[in-house]
């Protein structure tokens, strides 16, 4: 398993440069699963919401065919998708949600914080 850097899985879901879609599908189709680490998951979102304009429908369906798909294998499957459940019915974002999970799988909750949205994610207390 080979794993990839933010700007080739920009490449892949966004196919937006043909030589590097191109470079990218070729990689995918000699390697896969691409192993998708935590910060390369969390620059991907930034990336295609803040450049690219995705919005949330298009984001959350990005992570359930992702985590679907064959082709990609998460750092931590069992965090991303709780993540992805928790934000779909939040109004916290994404990477806040993750982050909650992430400090729940690892013993290290609650997650304090003083954002009114993310209060309404289990796993967080108010300061």
């Amino acid at each position: 398993m080979a794993a990839i850097d933010t700007n080739v899985l920009i490449r892949l879901l966004a196919q937006d440069d043909p030589v590097q879609t191109q470079k990218a599908e070729a990689f995918l189709r000699a390697h896969a699963p691409l192993w998708i680490s935590v910060p390369v998951l969390v620059e991907t979102f930034h990336v295609l919401a803040r450049l690219y304009g995705w919005k949330k429908p298009a984001l959350l369906a990005m992570l359930q065919a992702t985590s679907n798909s064959r082709h990609f294998t998460f750092q931590d499957q069992a965090a991303i998708a709780s993540a992805s459940n928790a934000w779909a019915k939040a109004k916290a974002g994404f990477i806040d949600c993750l982050n909650v999970e992430l400090a729940k799988r690892h013993g290290q909750d609650p997650l304090a914080t003083f954002d009114q949205e993310l209060l309404k994610v289990e796993g967080t207390i108010a300061l």
